[in-house]
C-alpha cells in the first residue's frame, strides 16, 4: 500500500471458499461482469483501489465494487462461521441484570425490536397486535433463552460446525457484507478488538506483519484535507508463499 507494506496469513482451513475467492480475485482468476456493458473480464481486482472506508481506531476497509472502474464479481459467497467454536451458543442476549450484551451492538430502542422482537414475532409466526398480547408469557420466555447465536439466526445467519473460526480481533482481515450469505470483494482490517463484529462476518485471515501500515492508514483518515487521495492505495495485492 501507498503507507507501506502488509503481510497477510490466510485460512483456507477455516473459511475455504471464501479464501479462494479472495485468492482468485487478487490473481485475476475470478470473473468480473461490467455492470454497463455487461462484458466480462479478469482483472487482477485490487490493484490500484483504495481503502474506502476508514473508522479510526476500529477498522479499514477496502475492495468496494461501486468504486471498482470495471464492476463486481458474478456472485456472492456464503458465510463460513462457526458459531459453537466462539462460543455464542452460551451467551445469553438479554443479560440478568436485563442489559443486551454488547456482542449484539444495539444502541436503542429501535435497534432492540429491528434486531431482537420483530425478527422473533417473525418466528413465533405472530401475525397482529391481538395475537401479540395474548402471548406475552411465552414471548417472556422466549426472550429470557435467547442467546446471541439464536438472535443471529433470525436475522438469516447460518453457521457451520465443520471449520473453525476465530473472533474479530486486532489485525484479523474479514470479508464485509450486506447482511447473511453475501461475501463479495469487500474485506476489512480491524485495528482493535471488536468482538461486536464476531458472528456476522466471515474471517479469512490475519496481518502477521506490517500492522503500523493498517494504522497508518487509519490513523491518515483523521487528517484527510492534509494527506493526498493517494495516501489509501492499494497498489497490488500478490499470494507470496
Amino acid at each position: 500500500t501507498s503507507q507501506g507494506e502488509l503481510y497477510l496469513e490466510l485460512f483456507p482451513r477455516e473459511a475455504p471458499v471464501n479464501v479462494a475467492k479472495f485468492m482468485d480475485l487478487a490473481a485475476g482468476e475470478q470473473q468480473i461482469i461490467d455492470r454497463q456493458t455487461l462484458d466480462t473480464y479478469k482483472p487482477e481486482y485490487f490493484n490500484n483501489s483504495r481503502f474506502h472506508r476508514v473508522i479510526p481506531g476500529l477498522l479499514i476497509q477496502a475492495g468496494s465494487p461501486d468504486l471498482h472502474p470495471i464492476g463486481a464479481p458474478l456472485e456472492l459467497i456464503d458465510d463460513e462461521i462457526n458459531a459453537l467454536a466462539l462460543g455464542l451458543d452460551k451467551i445469553a442476549a438479554i443479560q440478568s441484570d436485563g442489559s443486551i450484551s454488547p456482542l449484539l451492538n444495539l444502541a436503542n430502542q429501535q435497534d432492540f425490536e429491528e434486531n431482537i422482537l420483530i425478527p422473533l414475532y417473525k418466528k413465533m409466526r405472530i401475525a397482529d397486535a391481538q395475537e401479540l398480547r395474548a402471548r406475552q408469557s411465552e414471548i417472556q420466555i422466549r426472550l429470557s433463552e435467547l442467546t446471541v447465536q439464536s438472535v443471529f439466526e433470525n436475522l438469516g445467519y447460518r453457521y457451520t460446525t465443520e471449520q473453525e473460526t476465530r473472533a474479530i480481533s486486532r489485525g484479523i482481515v474479514a470479508l464485509a457484507n450486506s447482511g447473511p450469505n453475501s461475501n463479495g470483494p469487500e474485506f476489512f482490517i480491524a485495528l482493535s478488538n471488536a468482538n461486536f463484529l464476531t458472528g456476522r462476518y466471515t474471517v479469512i485471515g490475519k496481518v502477521i506483519e506490517g500492522m503500523s501500515s493498517a494504522d497508518n492508514i487509519g490513523r491518515n483518515a483523521l487528517e484527510r484535507r492534509q494527506t493526498s487521495a493517494l495516501s489509501t492505495s492499494i497498489y497490488t495485492i500478490k499470494r507470496v508463499n
